[in-house]
């Protein structure tokens, strides 16, 4: 089946109203457990990579073991670079064959915002390639991106409905009161804000920050128009905490086939999880060709 863009993927789920999972991907291995984990739920599933992951595996082999997974569980799969400040990243991930890029220029003034989007929209769109941006300041920390909770911002709905107009973007991450990472209190989601940039905005939007957001919570973001979901610290914490509780109950079993499959376990439970939270559980139909 290959990679394909996440375009296409998205603007089924939402018009069926349904999310797909967007999990953070920092080894090989967690590639195939996560692809495994969407295969044997039959649903659609997005890979996503940080820039500092890209640099650690290089863009091209995260490509070829991408496409190796996804041929191999035969299930509708992209692959998206997360929070890219940095052009010639974005250049270097679509030439190596991501499906998707995020262009974040959300620091910025909504003027130089657009003017950068556009710039990734005249490389990515003619490519079939996949463009993601977001408006407003989502708080917490995503590998070198630091927003302070007091800088947060949420994004105004008009400026949504502009922005997309003037970028052409297809898929748009709005700031709507969630955080990257885990939260220290309940997020403090604004679903009111959801359904005006809903009402104003044609495209898919994506949750950022979507890590322990209760389930009925992230399933109305869902319904309201949010066809992509991001999870990445649950993910990792899962698969952390299954190798520490190894070593503290068996601290002389040193064999990584154990360890690892344990952590491995724990993980595919945690996307298993996600994945059912957002509706996309058999939702594999062979309609992404469109």
């Amino acid at each position: 089946m290959g990679l394909l863009s996440t375009t296409p993927m998205l603007q089924k789920a939402k018009r069926d109203k349904h999310g797909i999972v967007a999990f953070n991907v920092h080894s090989f291995d967690s590639i195939f457990w996560v692809l495994e984990a969407a295969a044997e739920l039959k649903s659609p599933v997005i890979l996503q990579t940080t820039v500092g992951t890209v640099k650690s595996l290089g863009a091209e082999n995260i490509v070829k073991v991408a496409k190796a997974a996804s041929e191999h569980y035969q299930i509708p799969t992209g692959l998206h670079l997360d929070h890219c400040t940095d052009y010639e990243v974005i250049k270097t991930a679509i030439r190596a064959g991501y499906t998707s890029v995020m262009i974040d220029a959300s620091m910025h003034a909504f003027d130089e915002n657009v003017r950068q989007t556009k710039e990734v929209m005249d490389l990515a769109d003619s490519l079939g390639v996949n463009v993601e941006a977001e408006l407003g300041k989502v708080g917490g920390v995503e590998d070198d991106i630091v927003v302070a909770e007091e800088d947060a911002q949420k994004a105004v709905p008009k400026d949504c409905q502009r922005f997309v107009e003037l970028t052409g973007v297809p898929t748009l991450a709005p700031s709507i009161g969630t955080a990257h990472g885990i939260y220290k209190g309940d997020p403090d989601i604004d679903f009111d804000r959801i359904e005006k940039i809903a009402q104003v905005v044609d495209v898919p939007l994506v949750l950022h920050g979507g890590s322990a957001v209760p389930d009925q919570d992230v399933r109305r973001c869902v319904a309201e128009g949010m066809a992509k979901v991001n999870v990445s610290t649950e993910l990792k914490n899962a698969y952390s905490k299954a190798i520490r509780e190894h070593f503290e109950q068996e601290p002389d079993s040193l064999d990584p086939r154990a360890y690892l499959q344990k952590a491995k376990d724990a993980a595919k439970e945690m996307a298993k999880s996600k994945i059912r939270m957002v509706g996309s559980e058999g939702k594999v139909v062979p309609v992404f060709s469109e």
